[in-house]
């Protein structure tokens, strides 16, 4: 019923990328579940309608099942990334290759700079950007929480840009709202948080300060319970949405009554004894 109802307050609220309408504002990726049964589940409980997949994980042109096999390509929307690679020339060449297969001219583009902590490489991305640009494609990039990054991503044309809450798979949450916050208030564009969320709350607390979405899959997949925590995601990313539509109220440094403080009934005139 919960569900229902925060669908319902959210109708017409929709989450556009170049041009295109989303209702979901739950973005999920397909690595680490523990069964592809376990990740099709998911699929249907959380509500996600942008579904990503890490191109070098299709097996394109291998002839057996992939993973594309067990994605509903009527129903949830596509998204190859780039996943796994460190320079300009490989993410490119990964992005052409799956246009060429016929999966999408949208690519979640990640151009990774360090192998420990799998932080992006800005440089590098914003060059690949322009590239993939130039060449037709959507480009969503997964980036850092720097607004001047995201600005430079946004010149060169990107569709949205995908700064990290902290580094991938760490479940570390959003180290830093302030910066979120800020490349919100930089760009035009669809800010979608990407990486390092944990739990539902994370989400819910993206949602509220602004972000127009989120991505997440380690969160999901590698829980005790991914169709279960999918679900709670689901939600969390509608309540968060919910609060920052209706506006929250301003941060005070002292209390304030909840209740009225004029009209109400004195201690003499409800006749109780001094």
């Amino acid at each position: 019923m919960g569900s229902l109802q925060a669908q319902g307050s959210l109708q017409g609220d929709k989450l556009v990328i170049a041009g295109r309408e989303f209702r979901s504002r739950l973005m999920v990726g397909t690595g680490k579940y523990p069964s592809m049964e376990s990740m099709e589940e998911t699929l249907r409980r959380c509500g996600a309608e942008v579904v990503t997949v890490a191109v070098r994980r299709v097996g394109l042109g291998s002839g057996g099942k992939t993973i594309l096999d067990h994605i509903d390509r009527s129903r949830y929307f596509l998204l190859p990334n780039t996943a796994g690679c460190y320079t300009i020339e490989d993410a490119v060449r990964v992005a052409r290759l799956a246009r060429e297969a016929g999966l999408s001219n949208w690519v979640k583009l990640e151009v990774i700079g360090d192998e420990k902590t799998l932080l992006p490489d800005p440089v590098a991305t914003i060059e690949a950007a322009r590239i993939l640009v130039e060449e037709g494609f959507v480009v969503l990039p997964y980036t850092t929480d720097d607004h001047i990054v995201a600005r430079r991503l946004v010149e060169v044309g990107c569709a949205t840009v995908m700064p990290f809450g902290s580094p991938i798979g760490s479940g570390q949450g959003i180290l830093d709202f302030r910066r979120i916050r800020r490349i919100k208030e930089n760009v035009p564009v669809p800010v979608v948080v990407d990486a390092g969320i944990g739990v539902p709350s994370d989400a819910a607390m993206a949602m509220e300060i602004g972000a127009d979405a989120v991505l997440i899959n380690t969160a999901i997949a590698l829980a005790q319970d991914p169709p279960l925590m999918g679900e709670a995601f689901g939600l969390a990313v509608q309540a968060g949405r919910m609060g920052y539509l209706a506006g929250r109220i301003p941060r005070r440094e002292d209390a304030s009554a909840s209740s009225p403080t004029t009209g109400t009934i004195s201690s003499e005139r409800s006749g109780v004894a001094k």
